[in-house]
């Protein structure tokens, strides 16, 4: 990770100065956004094709049972000897097969028949989170695990989780007895134990230097043991570490874009063309894991689960092509985390919920809690479901709107064709004056006499009846009408 942080600063210093991007990184909003928008595209990616094959909640599943596979490698860790460190790679690499091993299991009940595929899953992961639990109270002392970081992470915090780089005046620091900046003074060696006093003639002394030692240049010039300060950059942790998952998903999306739509619409098909649907959908769910695990310090392990589903979810409502599924899905998710951010801090689309607060604190009595705290991760995802919501409403192709104008169009234009089918089929009948007379069609179709007249009128401004001497009549576009739709 050292050397990918060094790599990505040594990119931005070519268009920024080191003032410039220390105060960029050492900004909470700034550093929340970056690491909220690269959640967004690492797990819309994934989340994309795991709503197509109906396998939501396994994201659900898997940002659970990554627990177990994290503190086994930590126990491997330290019945090995190795110095326990939570940003080890080994420790991803145990939450990644633990992912496998879930949906291993899984597919193992279910394909016994004994079990449904959704039950399989409520039987897996349980067990697997229970189970690292209790590793955790027995074998790991001294752990506290914080409720709220697991479920709604920190990602306000991103910025303060840094590790620092030198750029300039590096070199350490050694402070000898010699050093112009070294504090040297004199210790009493025998004076308390024999009640010998430091003015005593028989008190023995020995040189003592309180700062000798070796020091950082950061160290050094924080206890100002040198004139200049070192050139140091202060970069975020999460920002690797999560911007590497949504890396490697994007290259999977791509490198993998046919196999995973065949695999996903048609695994048969995917099978005869030589492809392996069971080992492309293992690797799809280490890469959930891995990105479950990348982004558990920002949105934990239960509001993770919204950033897989939910941007899915909305960029299915809006296309039918994969490619714009994932690119809208993204895009959901990076809009929500910049307006999940500010509506944290009080504003929903420029209004201030305080204002709301207060007036409600005065009509029905708040206690006088009118200062809106909340948590920022939690935010972003009561946003994206604002925007989930908005899309469900009013989106042009499956929106409730859209849905209710096209049932409402089926309807009229099903009694239409029924009205039109009725005057065909007695246009030339002896029984034509009763059957097809305006004043009484109703009755004859068992219809009120309101809908009658308003399928009518609608019939009439589509040229497809008029009414001549007191008789309904088809026109001739009217007759090819009821001639199509009796072939089609």
């Amino acid at each position: 990770m050292a050397f990918l942080e060094r790599l990505v600063i040594d990119l931005l210093l070519r268009f920024w100065s080191v003032e410039q991007l220390n105060a960029a990184l050492s900004d909470p909003r700034t550093v929340a956004l970056i690491v909220g928008g690269l959640v967004a595209v690492a797990t819309a990616l994934p989340g994309v094709i795991l709503l197509l094959r109906k396998s939501a909640l396994t994201a659900d599943a898997i940002s659970h049972s990554v627990l177990f596979g994290i503190v086994v490698a930590f126990l491997v860790m330290l019945a090995l000897g190795a110095d326990p460190d939570l940003s080890s790679p080994w420790l991803i690499v145990g939450a990644a097969a633990a992912g496998v091993i879930t949906v291993v299991l899984t597919e193992a009940i279910q394909r016994s028949g004994l079990v449904k595929a959704d039950a399989a899953l409520g039987l897996v992961f349980p067990f697997l989170f229970a189970a690292a639990v209790i590793m955790v109270t027995r074998y790991i002392p001294n752990v506290h695990l914080d409720a709220d970081a697991v479920m709604v992470g920190e990602i306000g915090a991103a910025w303060a989780n840094t590790n620092s780089y030198c750029l300039d005046h590096c070199d350490e620091v050694i402070i000898t007895p010699e050093h112009p900046k070294a504090e040297v003074g004199r210790r009493c060696l025998n004076c308390t134990p024999g009640g010998i006093t430091p003015r005593d003639p028989r008190a023995q002394f020995e040189a003592l230097c309180a700062n000798c030692g070796t020091y950082s240049a950061a160290e050094a010039w924080r206890l100002r043991l040198i004139d200049a300060p070192p050139a140091l950059i202060f970069f975020p942790r999460a920002i690797i570490t999560v911007g590497l998952a949504a890396l490697i998903n994007v290259l999977f999306v791509i490198l993998l874009y046919k196999e995973l739509k065949l695999s996903t619409f048609d695994p048969a098909l995917a099978r005869s063309f030589g492809f392996r649907p069971g080992l492309i959908s293992l690797a799809l769910m280490a890469l959930v894991s891995l990105t479950a695990v990348a982004a558990f310090d920002a949105v934990g392990a239960v509001l993770v689960v919204a950033f897989f589903i939910i941007p899915a979810g909305t960029a299915y409502l809006l296309t039918d092509r994969l490619w714009r599924m994932y690119l809208i899905a993204a895009v959901v998710g990076i809009v929500a985390v910049i307006g999940g951010y500010d509506l944290a801090r009080g504003y929903l689309m420029g209004f201030e919920i305080n204002r709301l607060l207060e007036m409600l604190d005065k009509l029905i009595g708040l206690g006088g809690y009118t200062e809106w705290n909340v948590s920022i991760s939690a935010s972003m995802v009561v946003f994206m479901f604002l925007i989930f919501l908005l899309v469900w409403v009013a989106s042009p192709r499956y929106g409730l709107i859209s849905l209710m104008i096209r049932r409402r169009w089926q309807q009229l234009n099903f009694g239409t064709q029924l009205m039109l089918g009725h005057v065909y089929n007695h246009r030339e009948s002896p029984n034509a004056p009763v059957e097809c007379a305006p004043e009484t069609l109703h009755e004859h179709l068992n219809w009120s006499q309101r809908k009658t007249s308003r399928l009518m009128a609608l019939a009439r401004t589509q040229n497809w009846l008029r009414i001549e001497d007191g008789l309904i009549t088809l026109t001739d576009q009217g007759e090819a009408r009821v001639r199509a739709f009796r072939e089609g």
